[in-house]
């Protein structure tokens, strides 16, 4: 949970990319994204201005896959070719899984729906810890933007200690929209937020989505405006926020509190 108003530089995450997940070369790339392949990230040269690299990112935009301006020596490092041509590509690392599903999974458990939404999360690290402790905490899946969040990439996918194999993870093209549609099969939302109500305050019970936003800026507001509760964890120290994945940790369980108590658990 972030202060957006203290913290305004946004940070710029690589990772490096394993054998097997990455595509490197012009050609490469731009025919991976006309097949219709799931690039999650995107590594181009600063610099690069040129028509093939211009075509790239639009498609990247179109696509929704996150872009990354590195120097030339940070491909030199990355590549495992040596002809990167100033773009490499890192592929999808784990399948994705749909919204019904994950309403199937909590149906086949006998549970509320217990979502948790990701706002803009780039970090694949806090992504990682993210997934594990969305499974920890019984969560029946994740819902992250197809637009400016990282995806599960190698980094992720290995940051969640296995817990990927067990939690679904969907991409939607549009959160607020996922949202509406949610709340028609009666879902609440209550995001992280330092402004809210403490949480303690609040009722978590019920079919319930977590909304968690960015590592520098907070739930956006567009989808802070569709939440129905906004959760501030309360703090004491000298410093006024927390990492992402740590916050969702926190908030995450307090709703797994409330849920044992409606239950009489």
């Amino acid at each position: 949970m972030q202060n957006p108003k203290k913290e305004t530089n946004k940070t710029s995450f690589t990772e490096d990319l394993s054998t097997g997940s990455r595509i490197e070369g012009r050609h490469s790339v731009l025919e991976a994204f006309r097949a219709g392949q799931l690039l999650e990230r995107l590594f181009v040269q600063k610099g690069c201005k040129d028509g093939p690299i211009l075509t790239i990112l639009r498609e990247a935009k179109k696509n929704g896959t996150m872009v990354d301006f590195v120097p030339r020596e940070r491909l030199d490092h990355m590549s495992g070719t040596g002809h990167h041509q100033g773009v490499i590509a890192s592929l999808s690392a784990f399948h994705y899984s749909t919204i019904d599903e994950m309403f199937a999974l909590a149906e086949r458990k006998g549970e509320s729906p217990f979502l948790f939404l990701l706002d803009g999360i780039e970090d694949p690290h806090n992504l990682g810890a993210i997934i594990r402790t969305a499974n920890l905490a019984g969560a029946h899946g994740i819902i992250l933007p197809k637009r400016r969040a990282v995806g599960l990439t190698a980094t992720a996918v290995t940051a969640s200690a296995g817990a990927i194999h067990y939690t679904p993870v969907a991409k939607v093209t549009n959160l607020v929209s996922t949202m509406e549609e949610l709340k028609e099969r009666g879902m609440w939302f209550a995001c992280a937020d330092m402004d809210g109500e403490v949480m303690y305050q609040q009722d978590l019970t019920g079919s319930i989505g977590l909304v968690i936003g960015s590592e520098g800026n907070g739930v956006s507001r567009l989808v802070r405006e569709h939440c129905d509760y906004t959760a501030a964890i309360p703090m004491k120290g000298d410093i006024d926020s927390l990492n992402a994945s740590v916050a969702a940790g926190v908030l995450a369980f307090e709703i797994v509190r409330q849920r044992r108590n409606e239950n009489g658990i």
